[in-house]
């Protein structure tokens, strides 16, 4: 077998940019609406860094709903921001199933013609069964690595942007070992898995488990109304009002894993975490070699 060059074997820059946005991102609440939250310092922060990532001052946006089971009120909620932000082509992507979307003539001309993807939140694993292994991911992903082009997730759009990702284990069951499920997502980050609403629902120990499986694996998770711009594919930039958790599992002396079962807490010894917010940057490692 002929030897390849090292400049062969290298993956790809992307020139595209990522939005990871952990959910509960400010829409634009009225004043009669104000709640003693932190979403409420800056109206439409996360959503006008979209905007301004795109390029454009009016930039074509195609929100997709296909993880909700309320897609039209979901996406009017984002229409009327965007609206508001003076955003006036902003269309609506929805596929009840994955036949929808095979049948679907203008998806390819209307990823052609975007600006910004905009995955809203709703149940993950629909998003993963839906457009996972799809001319419209392939689409997508070629038009993100060579083209300048924001694709942003929110909540479930968000966790569906990794791999691995979760897709079930909730606070209840979280400690104990082997409860968190997890999947292939839509890999547009590989070796990371995204969390979302982090600190509100308190995932950490979720989190945890993933990571302890495999610690090659780099968790990050994201609190509401805070978002991680990720350029190159690795440069990690914080924006919004929470913090972003990331943990690594490099270091890792200890674990439970070879009694990984339900009847247990978890152990895990020396595992490292990072906690940051707007401004702070956070390269993704790469320690699992490119390979074809």
């Amino acid at each position: 077998m002929a030897e390849r060059s090292s400049q062969q074997q290298k993956c790809p820059v992307p020139t595209g940019i990522l939005l990871v946005i952990g959910g509960a991102e400010n829409k634009g609440a009225s004043e009669s609406d104000k709640k003693e939250t932190p979403s409420d310092f800056e109206r439409f922060e996360i959503l006008k860094a979209f905007i301004k990532l795109t390029g454009q001052d009016d930039p074509v946006v195609e929100v997709i709903t296909s993880a909700s089971s309320e897609g039209k009120e979901s996406f009017e909620d984002y229409r009327k921001a965007f609206e508001e932000l003076n955003v006036s082509g902003v269309g609506h992507i929805h596929h009840n199933s994955r036949q929808d979307a095979m049948e679907d003539n203008t998806l390819r001309e209307r990823v052609k013609r975007a600006d910004g993807i905009f995955f809203a939140g709703g149940d993950q694993l629909k998003y993963t069964s839906i457009y996972g292994g799809s001319d419209f991911l392939t689409q997508l992903k070629e038009r993100y690595i060579h083209e300048k082009i924001v694709i942003a997730g929110t909540s479930a759009g968000a966790m569906a942007m990794s791999t691995p990702m979760i897709y079930a284990g909730n606070d209840e069951v979280q400690e104990l070992g082997g409860m968190i499920k997890v999947t292939t997502g839509l890999e547009f980050l590989k070796d990371v898995c995204i969390d979302t609403h982090f600190v509100h629902r308190g995932r950490v120990v979720r989190m945890a488990q993933v990571i302890v499986t495999n610690p090659n694996c780099v968790g990050i998770g994201i609190e509401e109304d805070t978002a991680m711009i990720v350029r190159n594919g690795l440069d990690g930039e914080i924006i919004g009002t929470g913090t972003v958790i990331i943990l690594e599992g490099f270091g890792i002396t200890e674990a439970s894993i070879e009694d990984f079962t339900s009847k247990k807490p978890i152990t895990i010894r020396d595992l490292k975490m990072h906690i940051l917010s707007s401004g702070d940057r956070y390269t993704i490692p790469q320690r699992n070699p490119p390979h074809v």
